[in-house]
């Protein structure tokens, strides 16, 4: 295989991160499952209280900027368009579709469902790259959240619909991601549905599964499949994708693991004939990057350990509506297991007071939705905001 074409990468300065969560200060106490979920069987499980036991050290908002660990795939789609290579530009956004689900492997605990107007910043000169979320409203449960780069804007609001069925849990996304390059050449798509199974006996995995459409305003478009997983699938997680233009004709050829690696091939691959093998001529455009085994006992990315991460002198920088000063999140982070389950317990009494306060005029503080698409957008006034260090209007929700 070919490890891809020439291409100037992009020099972004280096900022030293942690490598790893902090030790534990306690020892965790085990929890049954099925007793605590037997009753909810076909209900949305977002709705059901589980204790801290069931979480990751992660918020849904920080959980939306893991997407964005293979953002250099972006750079590099920009560039080959503004050299006037737009297969290589879609090839690569094609590739970082994909990348997004590469975290999920191993990871079984649900993050945090943010509070109301809970928000999540993320400012990466390393990556050139700057995020902001929103929990913008909580039912239905939807998370805003815009994020910047070198040439390109991505923009999304989310509604995770969740169900339980006995022996899987069935992730089901809503809403649409939206990708603008610098020159106005416009990617948008939706995410795939996953799925864990063995939730209550058995070894415990995840797939994700359907068709990934990325539709371009312009030339290129692309349709991409996740295979759904068998339960005597030797070779899992596959992926299969064909690049057409305008008119419907295929130019290239994606394929690989979500978890692993995407390659491509010119043409389709459909109509080589019979006993083609493209490894020979296949062009590498992804690979994962893998964290060292048992870095976490979440089996956190090192790019997820960053996340939560309160570096020197970010603290004061912050919002009160950040998520990485929410104290039952920080707690479990700490290895701190009972006071993150007694401020879960504090905070999601106090979160259930959000629908009353959303039906008497509630607004987002940094989205608004757009009346003709029903999308969130950002508002602008977040970073300027930060740089004076003035937060008025953002409330102490985790007091």
């Amino acid at each position: 295989m070919n490890e891809g074409r020439d291409l100037d990468h992009l020099e972004y300065p280096l900022v030293e991160r942690r490598k790893t969560l902090p030790d534990p200060c306690e020892k965790e106490k085990r929890v049954n499952l099925w007793t605590l979920i037997k009753d909810n069987i076909g209900k949305d499980l977002s709705r059901v209280c589980l204790p801290v036991y069931f979480n990751e050290p992660i918020s849904s908002l920080q959980k939306c900027f893991e997407d964005l660990e293979y953002s250099y795939l972006l750079d590099r789609a920009y560039k080959y368009g503004k050299r006037g290579d737009g297969l290589m530009r879609v090839l690569h956004v094609a590739a970082f579709a994909i990348s997004a689900y590469s975290s999920s492997e191993g990871r079984h605990r649900k993050p945090f469902n943010p509070l109301l107007g809970e928000t999540y910043e993320a400012d990466y000169p390393d990556k050139g790259v700057r995020f902001l979320s929103e929990k913008v409203s909580h039912h239905p449960t939807i998370i805003a959240c815009h994020s910047e780069g070198n040439g390109w804007k991505l923009w999304a609001d989310s509604n995770l619909k969740t169900k339980f069925w006995g022996h899987a849990i069935q992730l089901d996304p809503v809403g649409v991601l939206t990708l603008e390059f610098a020159d106005g050449e416009v990617f948008q798509w939706s995410k795939v549905t996953t799925t864990i199974y063995n939730v209550i006996v058995g070894k415990l995995y995840c797939g994700h599964h359907g068709m990934l459409h990325i539709k371009g305003n312009q030339q290129y478009s692309c349709k991409i499949n996740f295979k759904k997983q068998s339960l005597v699938d030797r070779n899992p997680h596959q992926v299969h994708g064909l690049v057409e233009d305008e008119k419907g004709h295929v130019l290239a050829s994606i394929f690989g693991k979500w978890d692993d690696s995407i390659f491509y091939v010119s043409g389709d691959i459909n109509a080589k004939p019979k006993g083609y093998n493209p490894v020979s001529e296949a062009f590498l455009l992804w690979r994962r990057v893998r964290a060292p085994a048992g870095l976490t006992k979440y089996n956190l990315t090192s790019f997820a350990v960053t996340v939560n991460e309160l570096t020197p002198g970010l603290k004061e920088k912050l919002p009160p509506t950040d998520s990485r000063l929410r104290p039952d999140q920080r707690h479990l982070e700490n290895g701190e297991y009972d006071k993150a389950d007694a401020e879960k317990l504090r905070l999601e009494k106090r979160q259930r007071m959000s629908r009353k306060l959303q039906e008497s005029g509630w607004k987002p503080r940094w989205f608004q939705r757009d009346d003709a698409s029903g999308t969130f957008h950002y508002t602008g006034g977040y970073w300027e905001a930060r740089e004076q260090r003035s937060w008025d209007g953002c409330p102490h929700i985790f007091s």
